[in-house]
């Protein structure tokens, strides 16, 4: 995926002084966060369930890993294929991670539940973890899938899967940077004025607008754009249209 490490940059063209009555500059930067790519199905087990009704969950959801939680909803181990009893896998290999730390058991079966078989502990990611880390955690861990769970609680509530991951990753720098400018012309902003550097998901606009309000429409639609992994926008404006009369 080398052409994600590639930088591109649009200079605007032409710029006028900006006006003397011309706004403060206005910064605004946020990251991409898990909770912006997971999957809304928590793909978990109990502890007592069964090494067959892990294999049965598996197929169902063609993973190769399902995360095991205690009565409260919170993820104590995960059980990879890695970990299932042999003979008794039911996915093919590559289909799903593994955070299997452990060895394959022989003998008891499928009557053997997850809470004997399962790695502990699990490796888990929250929404608000950036989008960055987690795809550093499953590199390092060579895993395919994390649970996610709520912040407060440490209940589970979704899982993160690696494709959501390379939907991001895997998009060329001048493809997010021709949509970054289409988005720009779409609001009706001159670009002309504007900067627009990408380098591997990380946009930054700088420059001038005309009107404040063109800021916030700016940002939304930049975070709405794929393969934007992170967004700074460091821009002054010549008209603060939040303080005109309705």
């Amino acid at each position: 995926m080398t052409d994600t490490q590639g930088q591109g940059r649009i200079q605007g063209g032409a710029s006028a002084a900006a006006p003397s009555w011309a706004g403060k500059p206005v910064e605004w930067s946020g990251t991409l966060q898990v909770k912006d790519v997971m999957g809304t199905v928590a793909i978990a087990v109990r502890r007592e369930a069964t090494v067959a009704e892990l294999v049965a969950t598996m197929r169902r959801f063609k993973v190769g890993a399902v995360a095991v939680i205690d009565v409260g909803g919170r993820p104590v181990g995960v059980v990879s294929e890695g970990d299932l009893p042999l003979g008794e896998s039911g996915v093919s290999p590559g289909e799903g991670g593994s955070q299997s730390r452990g060895r394959r058991q022989p003998g008891r079966g499928a009557v053997m539940t997850a809470g004997e078989v399962m790695t502990c502990p699990a490796l888990t990611v929250t929404r608000q973890t950036p989008v960055r880390e987690a795809a550093r955690l499953m590199h390092a861990n060579r895993i395919m899938q994390l649970p996610v769970v709520d912040a407060a609680s440490g209940k589970i509530a979704g899982t993160l899967h690696q494709v959501d991951l390379l939907k991001i990753f895997a998009r060329r720098t001048s493809d997010v940077l021709a949509d970054v400018a289409a988005a720009i012309a779409a609001l009706r902003v001159d670009a002309r004025t504007l900067t627009i550097a990408v380098d591997a998901g990380v946009v930054r606009v700088g420059g001038r607008v005309a009107r404040r309000s063109q800021i916030a429409r700016l940002v939304e639609a930049g975070r709405r754009i794929e393969g934007v992994v992170e967004l700074e926008v460091d821009v002054t404006y010549d008209q603060d249209d939040s303080l005109l009369p309705l």
